[in-house]
């Protein structure tokens, strides 16, 4: 594969940008100001900021497979700190989608060498919401629920964070749960009940 074309789309793209507001550039320079924190998922057909229609300076983004935040990835747990503490976001947004690979591998009897560990995380979510998940007997229906649940299991995992709970506590940090259907293009809300999910947890999770 020649990857010249990108060079030439590169190109294409400055003089249109330019041609919009000669000074695009110099202004994206400047300090970034993101409201929001994007963590979702690696696929390639799933890009963040299309998806919701915001351009460069207006969203922070992570993605890794199957949109996860461990608290033992240094990755994921670096990007949150840094988009809560220095770049002070209102809003986290975990966004999985339907067709996710990473989940329909997590539900697999099948050795997947080094994703093992990775996807071990999805079936803990599996075996926390088993009875409901055991319960759905159409596969694809089964499948959809479970990455719905995923993303409800890391915005527990983003609760469980200091720096989350404490921008919750001085300036009212909202955590949202999102899935993005990739066969028609709509985001569906999940409305996760961030209050009552903190409430529920921090008897274990709480620190000051």
């Amino acid at each position: 594969m020649n990857l010249d074309f990108v060079f030439e789309n590169n190109k294409k793209w400055v003089n249109e940008k330019l041609n919009n507001n000669k000074d695009y550039f110099e202004d994206m320079g400047k300090e970034q100001n993101p409201e929001l924190l994007y963590i979702g998922c690696s696929d390639s057909r799933v890009t963040a900021e299309d998806l919701m229609g915001m351009g460069p300076g207006e969203v922070f983004v992570h993605r890794n497979i199957a949109n996860m935040v461990i608290g033992t990835d240094l990755n994921a747990t670096s990007v949150v700190e840094y988009a809560v503490v220095h770049l002070k976001v209102n809003h986290i947004v975990v966004c999985g989608h339907y067709g996710c690979g990473g989940v329909k591998a997590a539900m697999q009897s099948e050795d997947l060498g080094i994703l093992n560990p990775w996807l071990r995380n999805i079936r803990d979510v599996y075996r926390i919401h088993k009875k409901e998940l055991n319960a759905i007997e159409d596969q694809q229906t089964k499948y959809e629920r479970l990455v719905e649940l995923n993303v409800q299991e890391q915005c527990v995992n983003l609760i469980k964070m200091a720096s989350v709970q404490k921008a919750f506590r001085q300036k009212g940090l909202i955590v949202h749960g999102w899935v993005f259907d990739i066969h028609t293009g709509n985001l569906k809300d999940l409305k996760i009940d961030f209050e009552g999910l903190l409430n529920k947890i921090m008897e274990i999770y709480h620190l000051d």
